[in-house]
């Protein structure tokens, strides 16, 4: 319901800034999980936002909404906010096997350093959390999907630590 609301709006593209700028003082980092539809939805968080962790299903017909999403981005970074930069790519939805295997393959090759090294790997409970209204670490803090994120989140604490110094 909230794209059909957004659309009404003046400057709807810059509603979650406007919503979010009197918190970024408070934090050191704010995450915003976008809907991966490209609709308003994921353009004011684009226009929120600094960087962009992109997720990329290790499916090949993910490479394809793929670049749909960079031209999002390019088009976003181009009018909308300037200053948006692409932090890295995530792959997630892992399994091991040779597809999986290769677009891991093509993503490291063609993206380079802003592939992360840590993978999100397909598992049950983190597919189950969100039905019972949970992150994963709440819902299963043992299960893969929550050490997945863990070691996320130390390797972009990491990344960051040295693009500040």
């Amino acid at each position: 319901g909230a794209v059909v609301e957004l659309v009404e709006l003046p400057r709807r593209e810059n509603r979650l800034r406007s919503i979010l700028a009197p918190l970024i003082p408070l934090y050191d980092y704010v995450f915003i999980d976008c809907p991966p539809s490209l609709d308003l939805l994921t353009v004011n968080g684009l226009c929120a936002c600094d960087t962009v962790l992109i997720p990329v299903q290790c499916e090949s017909l993910a490479l394809e909404g793929l670049s749909k999403l960079l031209n999002t981005i390019r088009k976003v970074k181009g009018g909308l906010n300037p200053g948006l930069d692409i932090e890295g790519f995530l792959l997630t939805m892992y399994m091991r096997n040779r597809l999986n295997n290769q677009v891991v393959s093509e993503v490291r090759e063609h993206f380079g350093p802003l592939a992360y090294d840590t993978i999100i790997q397909r598992n049950i409970r983190l597919g189950e959390a969100p039905s019972h209204g949970k992150p994963v670490m709440l819902y299963d803090a043992g299960a893969v999907g929550s050490e997945n994120y863990l070691a996320l989140a130390r390797e972009f604490l990491k990344r960051n630590r040295k693009r500040s110094k």
